[in-house]
């Protein structure tokens, strides 16, 4: 369906000077208005055979190249909003109403950023080419970077850092299944994948080379990138050695796993509490 925008977009990436070309700049502006309307995303699901999870994300890499392709075609401009006054190339979202969005003042969200009816915006910031879907939160002083993509009924806590990618343009983005508490003030970046349903405690940093340690068992399990399905996580700590002596490296520990049960609007502090953690 829109090859022959992918097609301009491709050859642009190739040969910058396309960049001063009317259709170029026309497919270039027409992509990042297909994701502010949500008709195409940075990455997209794909479903088991059943349809009941999630078995994979696909990056659309040529969808990020028109991202960073819109930078020089744009202009630097004055935008105001009285009292305020903004400069800067990429326009602010607009006509809320219309979208079905609540956005609190100050929130932030830029064109080319696509928000769900039924999402919420506390005084917050979401970037271009985000994907924030139908019933999410996003707390006060939460941001969302740009290419993130924030499932159904998700809650960003306050203070919440979801990281951006643009480059290189083959890297996934962070990605927040439906139905994930993320407790205030944590980090999530470097394109990890939290999985449904799952409970951040407060003040959870991870990256990609992040360990992430599942206690439940006997015996630890370590893995990295990817947060599975409704596991609660806490900030952790592990010995490392280096030539000057031993310290303590951060990690996430897995403590247990949400039950199906646990309403979502108390999903944090109910399971924390049945794991007997204070976070």
């Amino acid at each position: 369906m829109y090859e022959q925008l992918r097609e301009k977009i491709e050859l642009a990436w190739e040969d910058k000077r396309l960049l001063k070309d009317e259709q170029t700049i026309k497919a270039i502006r027409d992509v990042v208005e297909l994701l502010d309307l949500g008709k195409i995303r940075i990455a997209d699901p794909a479903f088991t055979a059943d349809g009941s999870s999630i078995e994979r994300w696909n990056v659309n890499e040529w969808i990020k190249k028109a991202v960073l392709s819109y930078f020089p075609i744009q202009g630097m401009k004055k935008i105001e909003l009285a009292p305020f006054e903004f400069h800067d190339k990429i326009d602010l979202k607009k006509d809320y109403d219309k979208l079905g969005v609540r956005v609190v003042p100050h929130a932030v969200a830029r064109y080319g950023a696509f928000l769900a009816p039924g999402v919420i915006m506390m005084p917050s910031y979401v970037n271009i080419g985000a994907y924030v879907d139908s019933g999410t939160m996003v707390d006060t002083w939460a941001t969302v970077g740009s290419c993130a993509q924030i499932g159904k009924d998700v809650h960003l806590s306050g203070g919440v850092g979801i990281g951006g990618v643009l480059e290189p343009v083959q890297a996934a983005p962070v990605i927040i299944e439906d139905g994930c508490f993320i407790g205030s003030r944590s980090i999530i970046v470097e394109g990890v994948l939290v999985k449904r349903q799952a409970v951040l405690g407060a003040n959870v940093v991870i990256t990609n080379s992040t360990k992430i340690i599942d206690v439940t068992g006997s015996e630890p399990i370590e893995m990295k990138g990817i947060v599975p399905e409704r596991s609660v996580v806490i900030p952790g700590s592990y010995t490392k050695k280096f030539p000057a002596g031993e310290y303590q490296v951060p990690c996430a520990l897995i403590i247990g796993k949400r039950k199906e049960s646990t309403n979502l609007k108390t999903s944090l502090n109910e399971a924390l509490r049945e794991y007997n953690v204070a976070v």
